[in-house]
């Protein structure tokens, strides 16, 4: 069932906030994201839908344009993929975000077919859905690392078929997105790491708690889909959000 849409105004003058529109079927997955939402001083919630047409009659008696669309592929009635399109089809200005378990090609690139920005596999789903939020409306163009991988293999393959120019630009945009994949946050404490630095020393250094600095490590290792120390550092110097060692 359709939730009530947040019709908040904005006072004049105030910092602008984003209206974020979220289609998943998973009542836990609304609730995670709603709350996330909340808490963020840059977004605003719109509702949410857990079917695509709930989905399609919002966007079609709205008053208030979404500037976000945070979507699940997989719905009981169909295919996120409609929304999307219909979403980009009326508001140009609506930058949707899939987070799905699908990490297949042919999804990922339908996906931007349709006019997504960003594509996240949900077992790499950010604890802080509303800072990639964010930063998506700052120019990121969030992307989860193994569905990069997948994609840059696809257009490696098409390469191979003659078509070198698709190629170059989705190594491209994966190389502009790579910086933003990080919170400035986690870039220092990943930083210290590669250079040796234990919990308790960056904690030290950076005056936090122990505890935050491991919920940094946490999030940046979703964020790289690694699992230690070592493969954070390799993934993220691959990524080019690491210097070389030495």
């Amino acid at each position: 069932m359709l939730t009530p849409m947040n019709t908040e105004a904005l006072d004049a003058g105030t910092t602008r906030r984003w209206g974020v529109l979220v289609v998943e079927d998973d009542s836990r997955a609304r609730a995670f994201f709603e709350a996330s939402v909340q808490r963020s001083p840059h977004l605003f919630w719109l509702g949410s839908a857990g079917t695509v047409q709930e989905a399609l009659t919002w966007l079609a008696q709205t008053a208030t344009i979404p500037d976000v669309l945070l979507v699940d592929l997989g719905m009981p009635d169909g295919s996120g993929l409609d929304v999307i399109r219909e979403a980009v089809a009326r508001f140009p200005g609506c930058e949707p975000l899939v987070i799905s378990v699908f990490g297949d090609e042919e999804n990922v690139l339908s996906s931007i077919e349709a006019g997504a920005v960003g594509y996240i596999h949900k077992d790499a789903a950010p604890e802080d859905i509303a800072q990639t939020i964010v930063e998506m409306k700052a120019g990121a163009s969030p992307i989860s690392p193994m569905i990069a991988r997948r994609v840059l293999a696809k257009y490696r393959s098409l390469q191979l078929a003659g078509a070198p120019t698709a190629v170059a630009a989705i190594e491209a945009a994966a190389d502009s997105a790579a910086p933003s994949l990080l919170s400035a946050r986690e870039h220092e404490v990943l930083t210290l790491i590669a250079r040796g630095f234990s919990y308790a020393e960056i904690a030290r250094l950076k005056g936090l708690s122990v505890h935050t600095v491991q919920t940094h490590i946490k999030n940046l290792y979703g964020k790289l889909a690694v699992h230690s120390k070592s493969e954070a550092v390799f993934e993220a110097t691959r990524l080019g959000l690491l210097s070389h060692p030495g």
